[in-house]
């Protein structure tokens, strides 16, 4: 669809929301945003977006006459497809793209798309670096924090880009074609919005859609909801083992990652020279190998990023040592499934911080992972009473309750010894008490430097 004239209804005025909205404006588009909270700052818009041409917005109420002039909407990923506005929209036979269709279809060079419940930043950072090994035009964007419609207009046929891809993102592509996808693993999240483990794992292999034998699907050998998708996925398959040795693909072998392909193996690099921690991680790397050896890149220039890569903000990221007690910052340990493996990295007795914005999910095999590493829970948020009960339930009842993270910072340090690390993983997403991890993720960083000054 040619956009040009076109006047392009673009619903939800976050980051993707803004994103698609200056993209529509680079196309010559007329832009209506709408945004439901009526209290949004609109005086920043003006420095966001070209607020005096072909643009107007509406906050609070949507005017019942404002659809009649409408060729496509914008759907920003935080919306669900299923929101009463959207169907209304829908059943006015207006279109319905979600912003990863509009930049997609607005972007050229090659495209790496990952998702998964857990790992995804992780391995499309990694991704990014070490494409640069290689390629000189590399984007990296998506769910991961630069939405994909701010690189678009600048990917040329040379480029490749990476793009982190949630299940959110996928509610709304039509023509979403990766050249390479990734489906690192599924496990219970946002099933808030998704209702459903079968929805959920049928909008991740939607990754895959509109793939074919020219393309490639990397996926996880290992898990058990990948694994009835699998052959329900139409395009070539390399796949990825922290468990048992593979004829083809990338496997772990007494702590070497190997790449087996057609009877021939090659040693990629030992896990103890990873500076990122943990069995999940090297999970993640083993994708990104896997991307990295399908797109022609030497296995020394794959050796020299993957053994450099320090991880990213937020997941498991070390942020000091005082008195002798490790601090770590896992705030993108949003679902149990990522808070497990943090405990798992952790090799020293933890004080383990958790509790948020309760997305419907349950706890027991979190707290079933503790296994003794955990000295003490300290809870806070939405879901605390929840967390404590399960934990009592399993016999755990060292817990503490917290007002806010400043108070359970704060108590955590009163309690460690030194040897002992304080964990930040909450297993909740960050919307009761938080703008998103990210901000979750800083104030606990910033607390735990305070510490120094008390």
């Amino acid at each position: 669809m040619n956009l040009e004239g076109k006047r392009v209804l673009v619903f939800g005025a976050g980051r993707s929301g803004i994103a698609a909205a200056k993209l529509l404006q680079k196309l010559d588009a007329a832009v209506v945003l709408y945004e439901e909270n009526k209290n949004t700052d609109t005086a920043s818009l003006k420095d966001k977006l070209d607020t005096g041409r072909n643009f107007k917005a509406y906050f609070g109420n949507f005017p019942d006459q404002g659809l009649d002039r409408i060729d496509l909407m914008i759907l920003s990923p935080g919306i669900s497809a299923g929101h009463p506005f959207v169907m209304s929209v829908k059943k006015k036979g207006i279109p319905v793209w979600g912003e990863l269709e509009l930049a997609f279809r607005n972007s050229r060079g090659k495209v790496i798309a990952i998702t998964g419940t857990n790992g995804k930043t992780t391995t499309t950072s990694l991704t990014g670096e070490i494409m640069r090994t290689y390629f000189k035009e590399v984007f990296v964007a998506g769910n991961i924090g630069k939405p994909y419609s701010d690189i678009a207009l600048e990917t040329t046929d040379e480029s490749v880009s990476v793009i982190e891809v949630s299940s959110f993102q996928l509610e709304t592509i039509h023509t979403f074609r990766p050249n390479i996808s990734a489906i690192l693993n599924i496990t219970p999240d946002h099933l808030d919005r998704h209702h459903t483990m079968d929805n959920y794992i049928g909008l991740k292999k939607d990754i895959t859609r509109n793939q074919n034998m020219d393309d490639l699907c990397i996926l996880n050998y290992d898990d058990e909801n990948i694994k009835k998708i699998a052959d329900r996925i139409k395009t070539r398959i390399m796949y990825f083992s922290g468990e048992r040795q593979l004829k083809n693909g990338l496997y772990l072998d007494e702590g070497d990652i190997v790449y087996a392909r057609d009877g021939h193996t090659e040693k990629i690099c030992n896990v103890n020279e990873l500076k990122i921690l943990g069995r999940h991680n090297y999970e993640n790397v083993m994708a990104g190998v896997g991307i990295a050896v399908s797109m022609g890149i030497p296995a020394k220039l794959i050796y020299k990023a993957v053994t450099s890569f320090k991880g990213v903000e937020h997941r498991i990221e070390y942020v000091d040592t005082i008195n002798g007690v490790k601090y770590y910052n896992d705030s993108k340990g949003t679902n149990p499934d990522a808070a497990i493996k943090a405990v798992r990295a952790m090799n020293r007795p933890t004080i383990l911080i958790g509790g948020g914005y309760d997305k419907g999910v349950t706890f027991d095999n979190w707290i079933m992972s503790f296994e003794g590493k955990i000295k003490t829970l300290v809870l806070l948020g939405q879901t605390a009473e929840k967390i404590a009960e399960t934990a009592r339930k399993y016999g755990f009842y060292n817990i503490i309750m917290a007002k806010d993270l400043k108070e359970a910072v704060t108590a955590s340090a009163k309690m460690a010894v030194p040897g002992d690390a304080v964990l930040l993983s909450p297993a909740c997403a960050s919307w009761d008490m938080f703008e998103s991890y990210e901000e979750r993720g800083k104030l606990f960083k910033e607390y735990v430097y305070g510490l120094r000054s008390r």
